[in-house]
């Protein structure tokens, strides 16, 4: 068993959308080895980082249905107030929301925050900026989530392309149900997630913290009031 754990910690296994690019890659790699040995090597680097990128780690997962866990891997770049993409119809309320920015080395596979139901899922078209900009949650091509959990609390996530980033693809259908932690898409090469909290809700994280998708803990329902106080050290 422990030969086994040691396995699957050492070769992560690469999600199915993540195939065609890396066999892309590897096609280039060998016409480039038809010019020099140095270009094939560059070429097999790229194709072992495009595996890199598509890895699909197993992650542990709170089941706890009062928790909202991480969609994403990556960086907590923003927390604050901010009104849901009209597109969601959640209403002009601002809500309280916590941006997760994934770089190019970060898993991409994006997970449902809470269990729940698919109430809506809402593409929209839009342009390609850095995804670390505040004014991309609103400029950028996107594709939003709104999770119904079993209380009626609702939760929006909205995955965001980025500079590199051109493709947004979906797991999951409308009226589907989730549970905390299922794999609900991707986006390819560098990008962001946002999450919208219900009303009032404390955020438990703070703008800097590493986050990881289906493990850390962004909030709590019903624990309402401003962020927790952190320490930078």
């Amino acid at each position: 068993m422990a030969l086994a754990d040691t396995i699957r910690r050492t070769f992560v296994p690469v999600h199915r959308e993540g195939w065609p690019f890396v066999a892309l890659f590897v096609v280039g790699a060998l016409l480039l080895g038809l010019l020099s040995g140095f270009l094939f090597f560059v070429g097999i680097v790229l194709a072992a980082w495009c595996a890199y990128f598509f890895r699909d780690p197993a992650r542990v997962t709170p089941m706890d249905e009062d928790l909202i866990v991480s969609p994403a891997d990556g960086c907590v770049s923003a927390i604050g107030d901010a009104v849901p993409p009209p597109e969601l119809e959640m209403g002009e309320a601002a809500l309280t929301r916590i941006s997760v920015f994934m770089n190019v080395f970060d898993v991409h596979v994006n997970r449902s925050p809470v269990t729940g139901q698919i109430r809506r899922i809402a593409y929209k078209a839009g342009k390609f900026l850095n995804a670390e900009l505040d004014k991309a949650s609103e400029d950028n091509e996107r594709n939003g989530f709104i999770i119904e959990t079993g209380t009626g609390a609702r939760i929006a996530v909205v995955q965001i392309a980025g500079l590199v980033a051109r493709r947004i693809v979906t797991f999951v259908a409308e009226e589907a149900p989730v549970t905390t932690g299922e794999r609900i898409g991707l986006i390819r090469f560098g990008s962001r997630v946002d999450v919208y909290l219900p009303l009032g809700t404390r955020p438990s994280v703070a703008v800097g913290q590493r986050a990881i998708a289906g493990e850390t803990v962004l909030a709590r329902l019903g624990e309402a009031g401003a962020a927790h106080p952190v320490r930078i050290d």
